[in-house]
């Protein structure tokens, strides 16, 4: 009889042995053999489309007659800054464009395609590359990473948004970003 208990243990703890292992390969095997560091990245993102010195112009209007700005575009070489204050620390660029891509107005939502360029600290050099749907309306949107160079090659993650400023006079904004990415 205790050869059968013993043997019925053995066998209940191979068997868990071997889930966890085939876990551990499977993420091994997921991650391409290489260790992964991910890097939580947080800045503020100035958007100014008024004044003087604009960092967001219009370069594509909307069509007669489309709701909502439908198809305006805007390029766009923002500040990313340490602190919410535009003085503060200058840590990158954002660099790209973005379109009104939706047509209902309750659900106003861009098209984001950018490259966060740093200029400071460790990842000088480096970028970030950001191609997604932002619902603008929303308290916190949710962006893909989708590449990146320097340290941030075929970089993969995500980027939460939070407007914590807007002027609806101007349509100037500050940003806060989060950004969750791997690096290489």
């Amino acid at each position: 009889m205790s050869s059968f208990l013993y043997y019925s243990i053995f066998i209940l703890c191979s068997t868990f042995l071997y889930s966890i292992d085939g876990v551990i390969i499977r993420q091994f095997v997921r991650s391409g053999g290489k260790t992964e560091n991910l890097s939580h990245l947080h800045f503020f993102f100035h958007d100014i489309l008024g004044g003087k010195n604009p960092t967001s112009v219009r370069i594509i209007g909307p069509p007669n007659g489309t709701a909502a700005g439908f198809g305006s575009t805007m390029m766009i070489d923002n500040a990313l800054t340490e602190e919410q204050d535009r003085a503060s620390k200058l840590v990158g660029r954002a660099q790209g464009f973005y379109s009104v891509a939706s047509q209902q107005a309750d659900e106003f939502a861009l098209l984001m395609v950018m490259n966060f360029v740093f200029v400071e600290g460790k990842y000088k050099g480096s970028s970030i590359s950001i191609l997604g749907r932002n619902p603008v309306l929303n308290d916190v949107r949710e962006m893909p990473v989708v590449g990146g160079t320097g340290q941030f090659r075929s970089a993969r993650g995500y980027a939460l948004a939070h407007t914590v400023w807007f002027d609806a006079n101007t349509g100037d904004a500050i940003v806060e970003y989060n950004v969750y990415v791997s690096e290489s």
